[in-house]
């Protein structure tokens, strides 16, 4: 095989592995799905989070160690929502869809990007508190509650 055709398949299979692991990151579909073809990237051995991507739409969902889908986030260009995704979609908080302060707040970051953090707090009945809020913040529930 002459050196050009060689630099030439060389070039080829890293474009394609490229195009292959920025895709990895963000799917276009799946969500909702226990187990979806899309990449981890939770940030928690006890968790798995999935980001998909539809126009200028973000959505982050959080199962949990079994796979059960919690939860899952949007993120628009402007503002942070909970989904109808997940046991737990009536457990989201956001600075813009604030709730109470949860019963407990010990838990962990699951997920981290460039604009939005994710913070999940498992609840003494069994449900688990999801709060997401734009990285500025220094803890998700206290930014995404509000007092009784």
């Amino acid at each position: 095989m002459s050196s050009s055709l060689r630099s030439l398949v060389l070039a080829l299979s890293v474009a394609t592995l490229g195009v292959g692991a920025a895709h990895a990151q963000t799917a276009i579909t799946g969500l909702g799905q226990s187990w979806p073809n899309a990449t981890d990237v939770s940030t928690s051995p006890n968790y798995h989070v999935y980001v998909f991507q539809r126009g200028s739409l973000k959505y982050i969902q959080v199962n949990d160690a079994g796979g059960n889908v919690r939860a899952a986030v949007v993120r628009t260009p402007t503002s942070l929502l909970g989904s109808p995704v997940g046991v737990d979609a009536a457990n989201v908080a956001t600075p813009d869809e604030p709730m109470a302060a949860p019963v407990s707040s010990v838990g962990e970051t699951v997920y981290k990007d460039d604009a939005v953090q994710v913070f999940v707090a498992p609840q003494p009945n069994g449900s688990m508190r999801v709060a997401a809020a734009p990285v500025e913040c220094k803890n998700p529930l206290e930014c995404s509650t509000r007092g009784p």
